[in-house]
């Protein structure tokens, strides 16, 4: 079985079952204060976990919220059922699935399905990225004066990022915070917006979206400009030309 098209197919599973249930009552509580989960992140990630096993018994599965489901192979599939569940709380259409297929430590396919969009964003490891099967490549912006731009964090630590959104937006084109780090990722490999920054993310956050940008032909970071670890949490993620300007502005604050 393909692990492209299986994740491709899954996400598109998952994000009817969040579509269907948008408009429902919803079960809302919070992880920790500005970080909610609700029924429909719980639906999704027992429907995605259900679909791997049974295609993939020896797989180990990282979810964000039930953990680590572990394996026996070298195979690792990572899950977000719902990134960006405050938009979905609130009924806000920026919100997705984004599931990543990782063999022997390298994320070899990524998808994130964005429900309402009806937008699927796919790439595989040296085959390109597509969103909805057609080609995409990141933007050309040559400059962050002429960029547009993206960041997130969580309100609740709006200090830890604060300044650096202040000091970029005194620069940029725009700054824009949408709530989804997964659809971001996604927006700057289609060459909507022409990078991303953000602090404290999880592996579920970034798998999926980094491919993207890497087989868009853009480049993705640590903030600090070492080579991107999944695990870390942070990232810059760009159309490759700005990357280097975009850091240094960041290392002034």
């Amino acid at each position: 079985m393909d692990p492209l098209a299986f994740i491709s197919a899954l996400a598109r599973e998952a994000g009817a079952l969040l579509r269907e249930r948008l408009d429902a009552p919803r079960e809302v509580r919070q992880k920790m204060p500005h970080d909610l989960v609700t029924d429909a992140d719980r639906a999704s990630e027992a429907l995605i976990v259900r679909r791997i096993r049974a295609a993939y018994p020896n797989a180990t599965i990282l979810g964000e919220e039930s953990g680590t489901h572990a394996g026996s192979g070298e195979e690792r599939f990572i899950a977000d059922p719902l990134d960006g569940t405050t938009n979905y709380a609130h009924r806000y259409p920026l919100f997705c699935v984004a599931l990543a297929y990782e063999r022997a430590g390298v994320v070899e396919a990524g998808t994130v399905y964005a429900p309402v969009l009806d937008e699927l964003y796919a790439a595989r490891r040296g085959g390109g990225a597509t969103l909805n099967g057609k080609p995409i490549h990141v933007s050309a912006t040559a400059r962050v004066a002429r960029a547009m731009v993206a960041t997130g964090f969580n309100p609740a630590r709006y200090a830890r990022n604060g300044p650096y959104f202040a000091h970029v937006s005194d620069r940029a084109e725009a700054v824009r915070r949408d709530g989804s780090a997964a659809l971001d990722l996604s927006f700057v490999a289609a060459g909507r917006y022409d990078a991303f920054w953000e602090w404290d993310l999880q592996p579920w956050d970034v798998a999926a979206g980094a491919l993207l940008i890497e087989e868009a032909g853009g480049r993705v970071s640590a903030i600090e400009g070492t080579p991107l670890d999944i695990a870390v949490g942070s990232i810059l993620a760009s159309n490759g030309t700005i990357h280097a300007e975009l850091q240094a502005l960041l290392a002034e604050v």
